[in-house]
């Protein structure tokens, strides 16, 4: 399939409204065992999932694939956010879609790009392309105008609770400027390290979407924990602050 920036744009991401951030708990951190009852836990203070999907090859870790996509979606509606750490994404795009998954990221680090982001839009998914902290925020700079979502690693991809790496802040910075200066319907997402204080930095630096995985699932209660980094990020970048 060609990689053409005049690609026919499907639904993507439900727009944000100005000002409004959203936290996407991440299943990652979630007891693998009980993942119905973990994501009625949240589904009353958020509409968005992320799911972490590792191949043990593109990163060091493995973790779940479309049978478990398939098996979560009867328990939700929510949107499902699928962050696909693999080394070839482009051969399970169908297969997520299938399973229920309404967007897909895929690694700028993978190659490819440009076809793979037609592919997805082709399947009707939302469009996202990740950023690793090591690499430079240029090679995805390219891309901007082909994606729904830019998710900028704040931590490096394979395992949850690690701490937010802040070195990557101007990448963020860098995205929201040029989202602003082409007049892109983009959403600056960030994964890693998040929490109450980290959400601050990270929305005041351009992010909107916000994901969080152990924060969330490992606190004694994860919906009030959504609400604080919510509120927390949401107060940093408010008209005054």
């Amino acid at each position: 399939m060609a990689a053409d920036a005049e690609v026919m744009r499907a639904p993507g991401l439900p727009l944000l409204a100005e000002g409004e951030v959203r936290v996407a708990p991440s299943i990652l951190s979630a007891d693998f065992g009980a993942l119905g009852t973990e994501i009625a836990r949240v589904a009353s203070v958020t509409d968005w999932l992320h799911v972490d999907v590792m191949d043990g090859h593109f990163v060091p870790n493995m973790t779940i694939g479309p049978p478990v996509v398939a098996s979560i979606r009867r328990y939700t509606e929510m949107f499902f956010d699928c962050h696909l750490m693999i080394t070839d994404p482009g051969d399970y795009l169908e297969a997520f879609r299938q399973a229920g998954a309404n967007s897909c990221s895929v690694h700028v680090e993978v190659g490819d790009t440009g076809t793979l982001c037609a592919e997805m839009r082709r399947l009707g998914l939302g469009v996202g392309l990740v950023v690793n902290p090591e690499t430079p925020y240029e090679a995805a700079e390219p891309y901007l105008h082909l994606v729904d979502l830019l998710l900028i690693m704040t931590v490096h991809p394979g395992f949850g609770s690690q701490s937010f790496i802040a070195d990557v802040v101007p990448k963020l910075v860098a995205a929201r400027a040029q989202a602003e200066r082409e007049h892109l319907h983009l959403t600056l997402q960030v994964d890693g390290g998040i929490d109450e204080h980290t959400a601050v930095v990270a929305a005041r630096a351009g992010a909107r979407c916000l994901v969080a995985g152990s924060a969330v699932f490992h606190s004694p209660d994860p919906a009030e924990t959504v609400r604080r980094i919510r509120a927390s990020a949401s107060t940093a970048i408010s008209p005054g602050r």
